[in-house]
C-alpha cells in the first residue's frame, strides 16, 4: 500500500469519525460528558491530515533519493520537492489528470510511477517527448536526427554503496538549450543488452552492440539517469506513460550526511 493509499484511509476514516460524532453521537451523549478518546482524537487529527493530503497531492510533495543513478545533480540522500501541479493537475490515488497545464519537456528531472511496479516512485531526467526518434550512440545523444553537445567537465569519483570506489568522468550535456551535468565511465558498454526487457511497444526501439534507437510513442516520455552508466532506465524497461508522471522535481531541501546541499534548486 502506498503512503498516499494510507494518508487518504486515514483521511477516510477520521473525517467519517467527525461527521458520525457531529450529527448523530454529539445529540445523544448527555450534558458534562466527555466525547470518547477516538472521537477526540479523530477531531484533532481531521484538519492535519486533510492539509497534508492537499499539500501533497496538489501542490508539493516530498521524495528521498535512494540511489546514485542521478549524480551529480542528485545524491543518495537528498530530500527533495516535486512540484505537483506543474504538468497538471490530477486526481489523488487513481492520478489522472483533470486539468492540463503544461508537458514535460526535454531536460526535466521527473518524478513518475515505475512502469514495471507503480508503488514505487523513480526519479529521472527526460531525454524524449512524445514523436522524438532518440539514437544513443558511443554514448552520444542525439535527438531527432541531431547530436546533443557534450563538452568534457573533468573527472568525477564517489563512493557507492558497501564503500566501492567508482571513477567516471564529468561532462555538460546540451539538450536543446538546456545544459546539465552528466557521468559517462568508459569502462562500461553504453547498454547492457542482458538486461533489456521486453516492455509495452519495445518495437518502437532496435538494439545492438552500436546503438540503442528508440521512436517514443505519443503520450510517452524517454528517461535516462544523469548517471548514464549506472542507472535502469528507458534504455532498459521502456517509455513512461503520461498517467504514471508524478511531477518535476526543482528543490533539495535536506540532506543529513551534505548539508552544503540544503537549498540547491535542481537543473
Amino acid at each position: 500500500m502506498t503512503f498516499a493509499l494510507i494518508l487518504f484511509s486515514l483521511l477516510v476514516l477520521t473525517g467519517a469519525i467527525w461527521l458520525l460524532d457531529r450529527f448523530v453521537l454529539r445529540a445523544k451523549r448527555p450534558e458534562g460528558v466527555n466525547e470518547p478518546w477516538w472521537v477526540e482524537y479523530a477531531k484533532s487529527f481531521f484538519p492535519v491530515i486533510l492539509i497534508v493530503f492537499l499539500l501533497r497531492s496538489f501542490l508539493v510533495e516530498p521524495f528521498k533519493i535512494p540511489s546514485s543513478s542521478m549524480r551529480p545533480t542528485l545524491n543518495v540522500g537528498d530530500f527533495i520537492l516535486v512540484n505537483r501541479f506543474t504538468y497538471g493537475l490530477r486526481l489523488p490515488i487513481v492520478n489522472k489528470k483533470f486539468i492540463e497545464i503544461n508537458q514535460p519537456q526535454r531536460g526535466d528531472v521527473m518524478v513518475f510511477h515505475y512502469p514495471d511496479d507503480i508503488s514505487v516512485d523513480y526519479i529521472k531526467r527526460v531525454v524524449g517527448v512524445p514523436g522524438d526518434v532518440l539514437v544513443y550512440r558511443n554514448k552520444r545523444l542525439l535527438i531527432n536526427g541531431k547530436e546533443q553537445e557534450l563538452q568534457g567537465d573533468g573527472e568525477y569519483n564517489y563512493v557507492e554503496s558497501e564503500l566501492r570506489f567508482v571513477h567516471t568522468q564529468r561532462y555538460k550535456e546540451n539538450l536543446n538549450g538546456r545544459s546539465h551535468a552528466v557521468l559517462l565511465n568508459p569502462e562500461m558498454p553504453q547498454v547492457h543488452l542482458g538486461n533489456v526487457e521486453n516492455f509495452p511497444q519495445h518495437e518502437q526501439c532496435s538494439y545492438s552492440e552500436a546503438e540503442v534507437r528508440c521512436t517514443v510513442p505519443a503520450g510517452h516520455y524517454f528517461m535516462m539517469g544523469d548517471n548514464r552508466d549506472n542507472s535502469r532506465d528507458s534504455r532498459y524497461w521502456g517509455f513512461v506513460p503520461d498517467e504514471l508522471v508524478v511531477g518535476k522535481a526543482f528543490f533539495i531541501w535536506m540532506n543529513f550526511g551534505e548539508l552544503n546541499r540544503v537549498g540547491l534548486s535542481i537543473d
